[in-house]
């Protein structure tokens, strides 16, 4: 079979497999292929569909310099930033996401960086990594309680109302902003803040599940963390782009706030190196989406998406030059 496709990012065998046997794939299994391989291949092989990552940027340059075989570009990612899909519509190359299949185990790593930035896990780790030794007295390494906590949700999609759900169990109280309030029946008991910094004022915890674009670019700032509840704890599972990481770490310096669980960052995969050495920190490398179940399902809605535009069909996920999506 002559090959019609290029997953472009080493993926997991169960992905690579069916793109193998369905399209003759020609995969990338060694590293992430650049942007210029990309089109080298697309070239050499006229290749009809791409699956790409968001580690490589697929700017207008890039998308313009495909050759007029290729009809869609299907992510393996919900965020779509690294592609200016602006570009691809004037080429007639649809590009599709895989919205969804994310939600859950983004949510979990999101519950796990509340608990983690809550109870001190870091430090934890780092006495026990010491060899433990020495009984702590009842008055030092005291975190705080998840359970009663007011959680405080920028972006209410469907990795919102996933985390929302998971924090019912902790009997939290729910807030959060949106651009518009979702129907009652998707709201899960929280309450729909008009503003941001109004909601800022009314919480414990904050947990960030915005999309990227240049209207969230630094949404949490200086401003906005001077309107936080003091000792009030964040989380960012979604953008390390929403964060403005100079004014973050001067507040967690400070104490008004208190600790943070951060999954993306601005420099990725390069961590600004003073977050490293803050113990109210508990860092992981951008994992949101890596279980084995997801990471698969993945593979599949992407090669679904492929699929049904190289068949005639309409995509599950397409994505519009005019589209602002929640995650």
């Amino acid at each position: 079979m002559a090959p019609s496709i290029l997953v472009s990012a080493p993926l997991p065998d169960e992905v690579v497999t069916r793109a193998v046997r369905e399209f003759g794939a020609i995969v990338a299994q060694e590293r992430s292929l650049s942007a210029a391989e990309i089109i080298d291949l697309a070239h050499a092989h006229q290749l009809r569909g791409l699956l790409v990552t968001s580690r490589v940027k697929l700017d207008r340059t890039t998308i313009l310099s495909l050759p007029e075989t290729v009809r869609v570009l299907a992510t393996y990612s919900v965020g779509y930033d690294h592609i200016e899909v602006a570009a691809a519509a004037e080429r007639g190359i649809i590009v599709t996401n895989t919205p969804d299949v994310l939600t859950d185990a983004t949510a979990d790593i999101t519950m796990m960086l509340i608990l983690c930035a809550c109870r001190r896990a870091a430090e934890y780790l780092a006495v026990m990594r010491a060899g433990w030794g020495v009984r702590h007295e009842p008055n030092e390494l005291l975190g705080v309680q998840v359970t009663g906590k007011t959680l405080g949700i920028l972006g209410f999609g469907r990795i919102g109302q996933a985390v929302a759900r998971r924090a019912q169990g902790f009997g939290m109280k729910l807030l959060y902003h949106n651009p518009e309030p979702v129907a009652a029946a998707q709201a899960l008991g929280a309450r729909y803040v008009p503003t941001f910094h109004a909601m800022l004022r009314e919480t414990d915890i904050l947990t960030l599940h915005a999309p990227g674009g240049p209207a969230t670019d630094g949404i949490l700032d200086t401003a906005a963390l001077a309107a936080l509840r003091p000792g009030a704890v964040i989380v960012n599972a979604a953008r390390g782009q929403l964060v403005d990481e100079d004014a973050l770490i001067d507040a967690l310096k400070r104490g008004h706030v208190r600790a943070a669980g951060l999954d993306v960052f601005r420099g990725e995969p390069n961590l600004d190196p003073r977050f490293q050495v803050l113990p109210n920190v508990f860092l992981t490398p951008h994992m949101g989406s890596a279980t084995i179940e997801t990471r698969n399902a993945m593979g599949h809605r992407a090669l679904d998406n492929i699929a049904a535009v190289l068949g005639g069909d309409t995509p599950l996920d397409p994505i519009v030059a005019a589209r602002i999506g929640q995650s």
